[in-house]
């Protein structure tokens, strides 16, 4: 079993928001976690008329480069709220 060593939380942290935030314009953008795990709340104009799973799916595709790959630093979105104001 092979030792996989993450970068500190906050950077992974940074990174998520600095994709996010680059993807959605956001009203409001809340990230937490730390070991591959993070929770991530987002209010957007651009979740206004979609669905939740579309308003998730704008999320997750602004992250995926981040969860690619056997030493992805996000392993796991265990809270996903997408809010349209």
């Amino acid at each position: 079993m092979a030792l996989q060593i993450h970068p500190p939380p906050r950077e992974v942290i940074g990174q998520i928001r600095a994709a996010i935030e680059a993807a959605l314009p956001c009203d409001s953008l809340d990230v937490s976690g730390s070991g591959g795990h993070f929770e991530i709340r987002v209010t957007s104009q651009a979740f206004a008329g979609k669905n939740t799973l579309a308003k998730q799916r704008l999320v997750l595709g602004a992250i995926a480069h981040l969860m690619k790959g056997d030493g992805a630093p996000v392993h796991a979105i265990d809270v996903l709220e997408t809010i349209a104001p």
